[in-house]
């Protein structure tokens, strides 16, 4: 598939470093700005898939800008422009080390510890007789530490957190409150698209001045697991699976071939068609979340189109 970006090398104006993410690379200008490209490619399981999803990129940087937008009025972020479909550029921020997750329902990794028999999640207790995406009374933060490359990232309670000195006390209370006040607002966004925000994690970092904003992204299907709600009740009677808006499906597919990321396990091959059923629903998963049309960027030389476009906002 040659109209993705799985991998970028620029070299922009007053460049320091680069980081490259899972999916994300990360170029710091000058100790200030932050060029954030949004790269095609798929992970899962903490693992990266051999072949890019066209338009993945493009998909999770306009969701995750528009969901910046929608929610700035309640949580600061890190964002000041996106100069490209796939670019989202900001404050240079020292990421805290845990990424903040929050369950509404018992779904995914929750479901799947829950089944192996037990009851406590990151120093959460989870109530007896749920069957899986059964709502939870409210809401329970359950963090997890953020891996290098290569590495998973684990689970790990609020106690475990301070105690460690991993984020201070102060400022975890800043992260939890946010995380919160994210959740409810998504739920209502999603609630007012016919969805159900089941679960989703954010990152949060200090800008220079110290102040605590949201970063990297939000509310996309990489980051976040999305029900929709109509016939939600009926399934959960039947004990049938919901009906999803998320990467699960990709998760699903790796499993019933034979991989969960595990050693020795090998990547089944994704052919062309497979690529391309997954960029669909990639666009499904966009259309649904935003409520707008999703409008495919011009991929002749997505390399070029994103360094003219970054050099030019750079230049000004």
């Amino acid at each position: 598939m040659s109209n993705t970006i799985t991998a970028t090398n620029f070299n922009f104006p007053n460049q320091e470093s680069v980081y490259k993410g899972k999916v994300r690379e990360v170029y710091n200008i000058n100790n200030d700005l932050l060029v954030m490209i949004a790269t095609d490619r798929l992970s899962a399981f903490d693992v990266i898939m051999p072949k890019g999803i066209p338009f993945k990129g493009q998909i999770l940087n306009q969701i995750a800008t528009k969901m910046m937008e929608d929610t700035k009025d309640i949580v600061p972020n890190w964002l000041i422009a996106t100069p490209d479909p796939n670019v989202a550029v900001g404050h240079l921020c020292e990421p805290f080390k845990v990424e903040m997750v929050i369950r509404g329902y018992l779904s995914g990794h929750a479901a799947r510890e829950y089944a192996a028999g037990k009851r406590t999640l990151c120093g959460v207790t989870m109530p007896e007789g749920l069957q899986e995406n059964d709502k939870f009374p409210e809401p329970i933060i359950t963090p997890s530490t953020k891996a290098d490359q290569g590495d998973h990232d684990e689970d790990i309670s609020r106690e475990d957190i301070l105690k460690k000195g991993i984020v201070s006390e102060e400022d975890y209370i800043v992260l939890e409150k946010y995380t919160r006040a994210l959740f409810q607002r998504g739920t209502e966004i999603a609630a007012a698209r016919g969805l159900i925000l089941v679960d989703t994690k954010y990152e949060f970092g200090k800008t220079k001045d110290g102040k605590i904003v949201l970063i990297d992204e939000i509310h996309t299907p990489d980051s976040s697991r999305y029900f929709y709600a109509e016939g939600y009740e009926e399934r959960q009677e039947k004990g049938e699976a919901q009906k999803q808006l998320s990467k699960e499906f990709v998760r699903q597919w790796l499993i019933g071939n034979g991989f969960q990321g595990k050693e020795g396990q090998q990547i089944p091959e994704m052919d062309d068609a497979y690529i391309t059923s997954v960029s669909e629903r990639y666009i499904e998963l966009y259309e649904n979340i935003t409520g707008e049309q999703f409008e495919k960027a011009d991929v002749s030389n997505i390399q070029e189109r994103i360094e003219q476009n970054v050099l030019s906002f750079l230049n000004k």
